[in-house]
């Protein structure tokens, strides 16, 4: 079976693939928005676009399940553009090409967009359906989660009429979430003076790729390296050794994925040319062996390349490498109050030193608000030391967890029930929009859930087809069951 279309739930499929066909990178969901509001039209349903361009689509109870309390089934629109430095595509052109692969759908070299694209298909078809039985249901698709929530900033008061809120942006099937980290983006900028390249040297592109990647927030705990870090970590100790001169360098591009691929342009002399080949190699081989569990396709090489015209001044070299280096990233601390989870992490994301301008973008997470600014602030001070400018920007709250929530116990019972086993109640170190919605309707009831998708902001993502079909039951069963309105 090579067609997303013939697996079960088939609706939900259908519908997923429909979503694959429409490009849909955050900031570019335009077609995604037009898309749902058309489909809100087909199905004669209230669709509201907001001022920002969430879309809100409500159907009515049906019959005898009038008294139920109101539910929100809420997703993203916007996904994650990724893929390997060898596939050719455009993600504001070109539609994803699904692969199933035994017991799970990914795609040909790019991100898959599961994450949400199975919580907004999953939505759809509930809207769609004709013999589902459920009380008062609202569905909100929101824009550009991926790249700054502005779809839940721009969140308005009494727009929601819901009483319970189903977000549906999880990534492990059996688990319940009732909790997420908070984050920040603290965005490094500086100019710098380059002078021309000195005479006697030979240039090469040293290249950090073949890196796993993935989400900033559920995967900052496997271990997975860093190209940037890896890249100037390199760097450091190769002025030390050989006094290289560094004319640019650059890596990732998102602030919420780990970086997979970073490079920098670096002038040697020609005397020690062959030295230096020899310690990248030496480079290579120490970060595969640190690497061997989580990056066994690492790949750390130079090749010789025309010499640029300029290079950064000696003393701001100096400066960059060293801050870069010293910049905290990964995990920062585990949590106290539940085991096994980040508390605290930063994503040295983005670096950028080409042309006389240096940026970095971090995105600092955590499930304590405080620990979330002091680590923010600590990434500003080891910046502010080299003289750069560093504005923290997009901050977002977290959502505390509240186990004694009523739609809890009852999707607890629900799954017990279906499946038989009790579900794991968890916080996640990432940021779902439960914590700003949260922000704007306090009094609505919160529960996060959805099916096991692996790997998502990187071209390895792909979803359990079982998991999606548990998933979907398991929706559908919770509706059933919904609390009476009191």
């Amino acid at each position: 079976m090579s067609d997303i279309r013939n697996l079960e739930p088939k609706q939900l499929w259908n519908f997923f693939h429909q979503i694959t066909q429409i490009p849909r990178p955050s900031k570019s969901e335009q077609a995604m928005i037009e898309f749902m509001k058309e489909f809100g039209k087909n199905q004669k349903l209230e669709t509201i676009v907001d001022t920002v361009g969430n879309v809100i689509i409500r159907k009515p109870a049906t019959k005898g399940m009038e008294n139920r309390k109101g539910v929100i089934l809420q997703t993203h629109l916007d996904m994650v553009p990724q893929k390997n430095s060898d596939k050719i595509h455009d993600f504001k052109k070109d539609p994803i090409e699904t692969i199933v692969d035994g017991e799970w759908v990914r795609a040909n070299g790019t991100t898959l967009g599961a994450d949400n694209g199975i919580g907004v298909a999953s939505a759809m078809a509930l809207l769609a359906s004709k013999d589902i039985v459920h009380g008062p249901l609202e569905a909100l698709f929101t824009i550009d989660e991926e790249t700054g929530m502005t779809g839940v900033f721009g969140l308005k008061k009494d727009l929601l009429k819901g009483d319970i809120l189903m977000n549906l942006d999880s990534e492990d099937e059996g688990e319940l979430y009732v909790g997420c980290a908070g984050g920040v983006d603290v965005n490094i900028t500086m100019d710098y003076e380059e002078e021309n390249s000195p005479k006697g040297m030979t240039a090469y592109k040293v290249t950090a790729k073949g890196l796993k990647g993935g989400h900033s927030g559920v995967d900052i705990a496997l271990g997975r390296a860093n190209s940037n870090k890896i890249m100037f970590r390199f760097l450091m100790q190769a002025e030390s050794d050989f006094g290289i001169r560094l004319a640019e360098a650059a890596g990732g591009d998102l602030r919420n994925a780990i970086p997979r691929e970073s490079y920098s342009i670096v002038l040697v002399a020609e005397s020690k040319t062959t030295e230096f080949e020899k310690f990248v190699k030496g480079y290579e081989k120490m970060y595969k062996a640190e690497f061997s569990d989580t990056e066994p396709d690492l790949k750390f090489l130079c090749e010789k390349i025309s010499i640029p015209a300029k290079v950064m001044k000696k003393e701001v070299q100096y400066k960059i490498i060293r801050a870069l280096f010293a910049c905290p990233n990964g995990v920062q601390r585990m949590s106290q109050a539940m085991k096994g989870l980040v508390e605290t992490s930063n994503n040295l994301a983005v670096v950028r030193c080409i042309g006389g301008r240096f940026e970095s973008y971090n995105l600092t997470r955590s499930s304590v608000d405080s620990a979330k600014e002091a680590t923010a602030w600590k990434i500003a001070a080891v910046f502010h030391l080299i003289g750069a400018k560093v504005n923290l920007s997009g901050g977002y709250p977290g959502w505390k967890p509240n186990m004694n929530s009523p739609i809890l116990k009852t999707m607890s019972d629900v799954y017990k029930n279906m499946f038989g086993n009790v579900p794991e109640k968890k916080a996640i170190h990432a940021g779902l929009e439960c914590g700003l919605i949260g922000g704007v309707y306090p009094d609505l009831d919160m529960i996060s859930f959805g099916p096991t998708i692996r790997y998502p902001h990187s071209p390895d993502e792909k979803v359990n087809i079982v998991s999606v079909g548990k998933f979907w039951d398991f929706l559908v069963g919770t509706l059933n069951h919904v609390p009476v309105k009191s």
